[in-house]
């Protein structure tokens, strides 16, 4: 430490009177003093303090870097926990998408049983309608068909066009056949199966002579189906071309919505016979 420096002023005068002719100037004497170096028990007092301040100062250090620690620790837990946690929601997301999946093909399975379920009850009552199942004309091969041979297939349905030569039958003697075939004489539900029936009848002996449907006119002059319905259709010829009967049959090559006469009940014609089929598409 540099010491100080502090100067003062010494004056001497003289005692007696100067001459008056000349009067000299005082003599100025400086005198230089040392300051005193500061006392050992400040200097002392200040190391204390000076030590007191570096320990506060450690142990905030030190609890710095106890709490940094402390806080790292925290992150590098906290980021195990959040990894293992997108893990785990990773493998519950996995595992959902399979439940979903597997949901997905169950339903289809049961679907499937249901359709094969619904489609064996429906050749189970196919086969209760008949006195006598006849295995052989409709299993052949132990295979089902839908049909017996000879019949044909449309929307679930068999269709029998009777094509015998003459004698034909009359309208009750056609549904005779019918019946013991485990069926009835043709009801006609839509266009589409009024066109199938038209397209598979066929023109023979003269243009009178046709296809006996199962309708025919009640008491009440209502034409009805064997099944009890109502004709809502109404597909007649313009004209009638033979004797005017109580029974309905279809005339070959014409108009499809056109193509429906009347005819005697004892009249000799071709037939239409139709059944559900016994097995059923699924």
């Amino acid at each position: 430490m540099e010491e100080e420096l502090n100067y003062s002023t010494v004056v001497f005068r003289d005692g007696g009177q100067p001459p008056k002719e000349k009067r000299e100037e005082p003599t100025i004497y400086a005198e230089v003093k040392h300051k005193e170096p500061t006392s050992t028990t400040e200097s002392n007092g200040e190391a204390a303090a000076a030590h007191c301040n570096f320990s506060v100062l450690a142990v905030c250090l030190v609890i710095l870097c106890v709490f940094l620690a402390s806080c790292t620790s925290a992150i590098i837990y906290i980021t195990i926990a959040m990894t293992e946690q997108k893990a785990k929601i990773g493998v519950l997301i996995a595992e959902n998408q399979q439940l979903i999946t597997d949901k997905s093909n169950l339903e289809r399975e049961i679907d499937k049983l249901s359709r094969l379920t619904e489609s064996l009850n429906w050749t189970l009552g196919a086969i209760m309608e008949f006195k006598t199942f006849p295995v052989q004309e409709y299993c052949p091969e132990k295979k089902c068909q839908p049909c017996k041979k000879g019949w044909i297939l449309f929307q679930d349905k068999c269709y029998l066009f009777y094509n015998e030569r003459a004698p034909w039958k009359t309208w009750g003697e056609s549904r005779k056949y019918c019946h013991d075939s485990t069926s009835d004489l043709v009801v006609v539900d839509s266009l589409q199966e009024q066109e199938l029936i038209s397209n598979h009848s066929k023109f023979y002996y003269d243009e009178i002579h046709g296809y006996w449907l199962g309708l025919r006119e009640d008491d009440g002059k209502n034409w009805v189906w064997v099944d009890g319905s109502l004709d809502t259709l109404s597909y007649w010829m313009e004209e009638d071309i033979g004797t005017v009967g109580s029974n309905a049959l279809l005339i070959p090559g014409r108009k499809p919505t056109a193509s429906w006469d009347t005819a005697e009940y004892e009249m000799q014609n071709k037939f239409i016979c139709k059944r559900k089929v016994i097995v059923r598409s699924t």
